[in-house]
């Protein structure tokens, strides 16, 4: 869109870059070329405004296949005007001398010339195309096709049009035959889902029966190092018993041998001490039988006044020694009395 100021009955116009202008003042052209800008009156100019750039057409259509499947386009169609004289002269560009803004509406009709072409093309593509063929090289091929008649196409040159690019986003089919057909690869996706979760789980499984199994492996070899550890440990406590017990077994002979000598010892001083004392006593008893014989014999012959004598003397000499005699009364008495009877007697 053209800006356009007022001065005093005369108008400024000025384009961007990008806007092929074109001037006519009384049935002549006077300006003619992109990003212009000039003042002009506005009761005798004619002006036409038509962009030269690069310029996206989005499109969406419906067709159906061989197999007689709707199936929805999506394209994209880049276009340029490359001859801007030709395009103004085929189709309404001219701008409003006051506003700027385009009298009629030209880039529609020219979108419906593409769209019309290219829709065309890919519905006689598609046509002779099965659902399943299209799903899978439908886009290359709508695109060849699109872009081969659009090239082929004698309305676009006449009317200065140039096509840039075609691009084709996608083929659907409808959302029915889309869930249907998706049913399969999610199934097939699933059974590869499940059977990973499966062989996961088996190779889980299989993980803990090998652990379970080192771990039993280990409780029996636990089980029987236990098992040698007490037949060892009983071997130590008999052969230690065993051992104690010959250990006590030489000890008790040891000290039975001892006892025995010490006793047979004993016994030998027990034998030789009542053999010195039986001697002893035999000799001493000799001895005194002689003495006595002796003594027989010495007081044989002594007369029996003398013998008396001896013995009081004897007498006397074995009684125990005497310091003090106490004499009382009731003694004295009665030794009187009994020598007073003896007298009287």
């Amino acid at each position: 869109m053209a800006d356009i100021t007022r001065r005093l009955g005369w108008r400024h116009l000025r384009s961007t870059p990008t806007a092929h202008i074109r001037h006519h003042r009384g049935g002549k052209l006077v300006h003619d070329g992109p990003g212009l800008g000039f003042w002009f009156r506005p009761l005798t100019a004619a002006l036409s405004e038509v962009p030269v750039e690069d310029r996206e057409l989005a499109m969406t259509f419906r067709a159906r296949t061989a197999d007689f499947q709707d199936v929805s386009v999506q394209a994209t169609v880049t276009y340029r005007i490359g001859d801007p004289a030709l395009a103004a002269a085929r189709l309404d560009f001219s701008v409003d001398p006051d506003t700027g803004a385009w009298r009629g509406a030209p880039l529609e009709q020219l979108g419906t010339l593409l769209t019309e072409t290219a829709q065309q093309h890919a519905l006689e593509v598609l046509a002779r195309t099965p659902l399943s063929t299209a799903l899978v090289d439908g886009v290359a091929a709508v695109r060849d096709r699109i872009a081969a008649g659009l090239g082929a196409e004698p309305r676009l040159p006449a009317t200065g049009i140039e096509v840039v690019a075609v691009r084709v986003m996608a083929v659907r089919p409808e959302a029915e035959v889309e869930r249907a057909l998706r049913t399969p690869a999610r199934e097939l996706i699933q059974q590869e889902a499940d059977r990973a979760t499966y062989e996961r789980r088996a190779v889980a499984v299989e993980r803990e029966r090998a652990i379970a199994e080192n771990e039993l492996a280990s409780r029996i070899e636990l089980a029987r190092r236990e098992e040698r550890l007490v037949e060892q440990r009983g071997a130590n406590a008999r052969r230690e018993a065993e051992e104690s017990a010959a250990a006590d077994r030489v000890r008790a002979q040891a000290e039975a041998a001892r006892t025995v000598k010490l006793a047979e010892a004993e016994a030998a001083r027990s034998v030789a001490l009542a053999r010195a004392e039986a001697e002893a006593a035999r000799e001493v008893g000799e001895a005194r039988a002689e003495a006595q014989a002796a003594w027989l014999r010495v007081h044989g012959d002594v007369d029996v006044a003398t013998l008396h004598a001896l013995t009081g003397t004897r007498l006397a000499e074995n009684l125990p020694h005497i310091d003090s005699v106490t004499v009382s009364p009731d003694v004295l008495t009665g030794l009187l009395a009994r020598l007073g009877g003896g007298v009287r007697g």
